[in-house]
C-alpha cells in the first residue's frame, strides 16, 4: 500500500510537470511581441556562450585523444610553460563574449522592462497616438485569478481576454501571499505581492487560446492556479465583453471577501458590475471595511505615528486571511508584543516597545 501511495503521489504531479514542459515549448514559440523579444534574447545569449563551450568540449576530447599514453608520436615538452599566442586566444575570446553579453543585457534590461510602456506592437509596427490600449487589473487570490477591466466595468475569474495587436497595461497585486503572473505566450512572469503593485506591458499578436498560470509556489492549491488567456480579433473581443455583461452578476465588497477565501479549481466566473475603487481597496489591503488601508497607515506614520491611540488600530492591521475560520474573513488578532521593532501601541511617537530583560 505504501508503494502504491507513492506511485499515485507521483502521478498527481505529472499534469503539472507536463504543463511546465509545454510552457517551455511555448516560450520558444510565443505569440506576443514582448515574448518574441525575450525568446530572441535567450537564443542570442545561448549562441554567444556556445562560441566558447563547443570549442572547449571539442579541444578537451581532442587533447585526450592526441596525448593518450599509447600515442608515442605526440610531442612531449616537459619544459613548456608559456605561449603568448595561446594566452591571447584564451583571454580575448571570452572577454569579447562577455562584452557582447554585457551590451545585450544592458539594452534588453531597459528595453524589456515590464514597467516600460510599449513602443511597438510587433516588428515594423510602432505604437502611435491613435493606438487604443486595454487596461487590466490583476489580483492573485488563493488559489485563483481575478481580473478587472476598469474601462469596461466588468471583472472575471480565471479567464482573461484581449484584442490582437492592442497594448495591454497590467496592474498586478495579490490578496495574501506572493504569486507570479505568467502567460508564456504573452510575456515573461512578474510577481504579484500583497500591498504592492507591479506592472506589465504586453501585446498578443496572434488569435488563440493560451495558458496562464502562477509560477511561484503559494500553497496547497498552487498547481491548479491556472487560467485561460484568449487572444481575439476586435469584433470577437467586443462580443466576449457583451457575453460577460449579459451572464455575470455584481462584484461588491462582500462578494469579493467571499471570493478571496482559499479555494481550489475555481470555475470561470463573470461580473458585469464592479464596486468603484475595489481594486484600490484590495491593493491597500482594506477591501474588508474593518481594516485600515495601507495608505492610511503610511499617512499616520508620515505624521509621526499615533502614539497611544495606535492601540485601537491593532485589530485593523491584521490582514492575512489564509488561516481564517470557515465563517471568518480574517483571523483573530495575534500577539504583536512578540514582534520586536514594531510600534503596535506600546510606545509613543513611533518608538518600539522595550525588549524584556532576561532574569538571573
Amino acid at each position: 500500500m505504501l508503494r502504491l501511495s507513492k506511485i499515485f503521489s507521483r502521478l498527481s504531479v505529472l499534469p503539472l510537470m507536463l504543463s511546465l514542459a509545454g510552457c517551455n515549448m511555448v516560450v520558444m514559440a510565443p505569440s506576443g511581441d514582448v515574448a518574441v523579444q525575450q525568446r530572441d534574447l535567450i537564443v542570442v545569449s545561448t549562441v554567444l556562450m556556445l562560441i566558447i563551450i563547443i570549442p572547449v568540449i571539442f579541444l578537451t576530447l581532442f587533447f585526450a585523444w592526441k596525448y593518450r599514453q599509447s600515442n608515442n608520436a605526440a610531442p612531449y615538452d616537459p619544459e613548456w610553460h608559456h605561449s603568448t599566442r595561446l594566452e591571447l586566444v584564451i583571454w580575448s575570446a571570452p572577454l569579447a563574449i562577455i562584452i557582447a553579453l554585457g551590451a545585450v543585457t544592458w539594452i534588453s534590461t531597459h528595453k524589456l522592462d515590464p514597467f516600460r510602456p510599449l513602443d511597438r506592437l510587433r516588428e515594423g509596427k510602432p505604437v502611435t497616438t491613435t493606438t487604443r490600449a486595454l487596461n487590466v487589473e490583476v489580483v492573485a487570490l488563493d488559489w485563483k485569478w481575478l481580473f478587472f477591466y476598469p474601462d469596461l466595468g466588468i471583472a472575471t475569474v480565471n479567464e482573461l481576454a484581449a484584442p490582437v495587436d492592442a497594448p495591454i497595461n497590467f496592474r498586478i497585486t495579490a490578496s495574501s501571499v506572493m504569486n507570479s503572473f505568467f502567460v508564456p505566450a504573452l510575456a515573461g512572469q512578474i510577481y504579484a505581492m500583497p500591498g504592492m503593485e507591479t506592472k506589465l506591458h504586453a501585446v498578443i499578436n496572434k488569435p488563440g487560446e493560451y495558458q496562464g498560470l502562477s509560477a511561484n509556489y503559494s500553497g496547497a492549491g498552487f498547481s491548479h492556479m491556472r487560467f485561460k488567456f484568449h487572444g481575439l480579433g476586435q469584433a470577437d473581443f467586443d462580443q466576449w465583453v457583451q457575453q460577460v455583461k449579459s451572464t455575470g452578476g455584481p462584484l461588491g465588497r462582500q462578494e469579493y471577501l467571499a471570493l478571496a477565501k482559499p479555494s481550489q479549481q475555481e470555475p470561470v466566473r463573470h461580473f458585469n458590475a464592479v464596486d468603484s475603487g475595489l481594486f484600490e481597496a484590495i491593493l491597500n489591503m482594506c477591501a474588508d471595511p474593518s481594516k485600515m488601508c495601507i495608505s492610511q497607515m503610511m499617512d499616520i506614520d508620515a505624521k509621526g505615528g499615533a502614539g497611544k491611540d495606535s492601540q485601537e488600530n491593532r485589530k485593523r492591521l491584521v490582514y492575512d486571511n489564509r488561516n481564517a475560520e470557515a465563517g471568518d474573513v480574517t483571523p483573530a488578532p495575534h500577539d504583536m508584543q512578540s514582534m520586536p521593532g514594531m510600534d503596535m501601541g506600546h510606545g509613543s511617537g513611533g518608538s518600539a516597545a522595550p525588549a524584556p530583560q532576561p532574569s538571573n
